[in-house]
């Protein structure tokens, strides 16, 4: 049974999505790292803050944390029992990411009104400066977490209706 669960995948690919309804399916309470991160006013907390409220989330006996933050991620696997990555297609992420400009949602603390350049390079480069390194802390922690990749929606529709 999950207690501690991460998700983690590229921008847009629908993490904080999955994480909502897994969150409607176990009861376990969700924590959004870009609500750690970003402040309203589209500035950052420092570091250490971040830092701080991420081990305070931690050490709590249950939760599901969406985001990626990979100066955090081996932190996060290391306090998780269950991992959840998102793996899909480039074109996938940047519609998904597309898709939100202009909404407001509960996983950010503003709406965003622009598809920004920087970010939509980040997602054209996340499979080739992101994935390895991902990957390579699964292989380093398969034998001790659950670990769940999904490379479509329709995986996660599936594993979510099981």
């Amino acid at each position: 049974m999950i207690q501690k669960a991460i998700v983690i995948g590229c921008p847009g690919a629908g993490k904080s999505t999955f994480a909502r309804r897994l969150c409607d399916q176990t009861h376990l309470p969700l924590y959004y790292l870009d609500m750690l991160w970003h402040k309203p006013d589209r500035t950052t907390v420092s570091k250490n803050i971040f830092d701080e409220k991420l081990k305070e989330i931690i050490s709590k006996d249950k939760w599901i944390i969406d985001g990626n933050y990979g100066r955090t991620l081996e932190m996060r696997i290391q306090a998780c029992d269950t991992i959840f990555l998102l793996d899909f297609p480039v074109e996938i992420c940047l519609a998904g990411a597309k898709s939100r400009i202009g909404k407001q949602r509960i996983d950010m603390p503003w709406i965003e009104t622009e598809f920004d350049e920087e970010f939509r390079q980040w997602i054209l480069d996340f499979p080739k400066n992101e994935l390895p390194i991902v990957y390579g802390l699964l292989d380093k922690y398969k034998d001790e977490k659950s670990i769940y990749i999904f490379h479509s929606r329709a995986d996660t529709d599936n594993y979510l209706s099981t």
